[in-house]
């Protein structure tokens, strides 16, 4: 039997953040925005939450509802009362379908969307969709999905997505939502930060204080203003109106279901979007709006180009939402000011071509709450939080760049797929009993470090489950048979270390000579989620 020991591990884990946990002092602490000793605010905050959230879209609540899987107190307020009803976006990633399968969630996400193949459908009309053509648009098909994922992407309208989201955090204990509550101010102290908010029919503010705060408050992001971060934007090359509307589209499309329609008809040419079930569908098309007003596009105007998109000069259309939109893309100077984070659109926005906002934002919440979970636990120094921006950038700025090419709706899927699944471990099905639910190497990973080692590897100092001691990150083993180790490069006598987003940051092999000794790492990296 061969021995890897926890030392090894731990080593590895200190080597990765670049310090050592036990002698030296968080860093950017000192980096504080309006730093301040408000004894009259401290006293309005006598509580100090692990960490406030603001914004309920797609990264705070990912943010949230991570953290509050750790078992870590948070408070998410939002501005609104309800989630919006519009869809906007409506692709949801291959890693954001994975992380909603672990959450227990999958079924109710998808139970608001449309079954589809996410290609983009070319044609004439809608009525001659079997004449037109499919081309990629960056996202997996089902039958690629087969190998690389236990899921597939999800055509998941975004305001039923967030009513899931929001619903699963409130069976968290850990989470507070606090509903109408609009932020006005973001003051940044040594030893904490206060975010200033003002809940709706009330004539007074109330300070709430926490040890971090996630600005993840949208494009016009108020955090982000407050901490003084400023933006760097692309001007407009595109303006369009997007109509939500009802129509029994999909008896013209048939078996043709497609995440995208781009409509070639003069008097319609645009492009269809499923938007969820019964029937409601995104229909967009460009505009000048130096020329023209919204008020030029009555309902009836609008359902007659509809029509004409679809091929069908009868079709019952019931038009429910009309607004404009330019394509414009940006990005924030920095994502982070001491204890303060951007995510999501207040730290980057992108265009829709690409079907990459959404997705960006939740990565984005899920990194940084891991992250912040880990700090505040105790299983790591404060140095893993400077990693948030160094992993995210690349990937923000990735999507912002394919989001403003005029052709950067239309890439192949194996282009844009490993920029989407941010270098986790391979999906590999394990062999198991018949009859049982099929288990993904995926399900394997844990939320502290996750020890993967083959066929006849004792790791001595770590049983499944067992903790390392306090306060570096609890180590889980587990062992894989030959194929799924081979799966996983995982050489024989090795070990494969990898973080709770499933990026490997070590592996062991054991060389025949030093089978008396100890293990050796053979690399070690940080990784990048995405």
């Amino acid at each position: 039997m061969i021995g890897i020991e926890i030392e090894i591990v731990i080593e590895i884990v200190d080597g990765i953040l670049g310090r050592n946990p036990r002698t030296e002092s968080p860093p950017s602490e000192a980096l504080m925005h309006h730093d301040i000793d408000d004894t009259t605010a401290r006293d309005q905050a006598a509580e100090v939450l692990p960490v406030v959230v603001v914004g309920g879209g797609p990264a705070g609540l990912a943010a949230a509802i991570t953290l509050a899987g750790y078992g870590v107190d948070c408070l998410l307020v939002e501005r609104r009362v309800e989630p919006s009803p519009l869809p906007r976006a409506t692709g949801v990633s291959l890693r954001t379908m994975e992380r909603l399968r672990a959450w227990g969630i999958e079924g109710a996400a998808r139970a608001g969307g449309d079954d589809v193949e996410f290609r983009m459908r070319v044609c004439h009309t809608l009525a001659e969709v079997a004449s037109g053509y499919a081309i990629d648009v960056g996202y997996p098909t089902r039958d690629q999905s087969l190998t690389a994922s236990p899921v597939a992407p999800g055509c998941i309208p975004q305001d039923h997505l967030e009513a899931v989201l929001r619903a699963h955090l409130r069976t968290l204990p850990a989470a507070r939502l606090r509903l109408g509550a609009a932020v006005e101010d973001v003051r940044l102290h040594a030893d904490r930060a206060e975010v200033v908010l003002r809940d709706a029919g009330e004539a007074g503010t109330r300070t709430v204080a926490a040890r971090y705060v996630v600005g993840a408050d949208g494009p016009h992001s108020l955090v982000r203003d407050r901490l003084g971060i400023g933006t760097r934007a692309s001007a407009p090359d595109r303006h369009a109106l997007a109509v939500i509307a009802r129509a029994p589209l999909w008896s013209l499309a048939g078996d043709h279901r497609y995440g995208l329609y781009a409509i070639e008809h003069p008097a319609g040419a645009g492009t269809f979007l499923p938007a969820g079930p019964p029937d409601r569908w995104l229909y967009g098309f460009e505009w000048d709006p130096t020329t023209e007003r919204l008020a030029d596009y009555p309902a009836g105007r609008l359902v007659d180009r509809i029509r004409a998109a679809a091929g069908d000069p009868d079709l019952p259309v019931q038009v429910e939402h009309v607004s404009s939109f330019s394509f414009t893309a940006a990005i924030a100077d920095r994502f982070r000011h001491g204890r303060a984070f951007l995510a999501g659109d207040a730290a980057h926005r992108v265009t829709p071509r690409g079907g990459t906002g959404l997705n960006t934002a939740f990565a984005d919440g899920f990194d940084l709450g891991w992250k912040l979970a880990w700090v505040l636990q105790g299983w790591a120094p404060a140095a893993l939080l400077d990693t948030y921006e160094a992993e995210r950038r690349p990937v923000a700025e990735h999507n912002v760049a394919r989001s403003i090419d005029p052709e950067g709706s239309r890439r192949p899927a194996v282009d844009e797929m490993h920029v989407d699944l941010g270098g986790r471990i391979s999906h590999l099905w394990l062999d198991g009993t018949p009859g049982a639910a099929p288990v993904s190497t995926l399900d394997l990973v844990g939320p502290g470090l996750t020890l993967f080692t083959g066929p006849g590897v004792r790791a001595m100092g770590i049983g499944t489950g067992a903790a390392a001691p306090h306060p570096d990150a609890p180590v889980t083993t587990r062992t894989v048979d030959g194929r799924v180790a081979r799966g996983l490069g995982i050489p024989p006598g090795g070990g494969l270390l990898v973080r709770p987003d499933g990026v490997p940051v070590s592996a062991w092999s054991r060389p025949a000579h030093r089978r008396r000794g100890r293990s050796r790492p053979v690399r070690t990296a940080a990784g990048a989620s995405r």
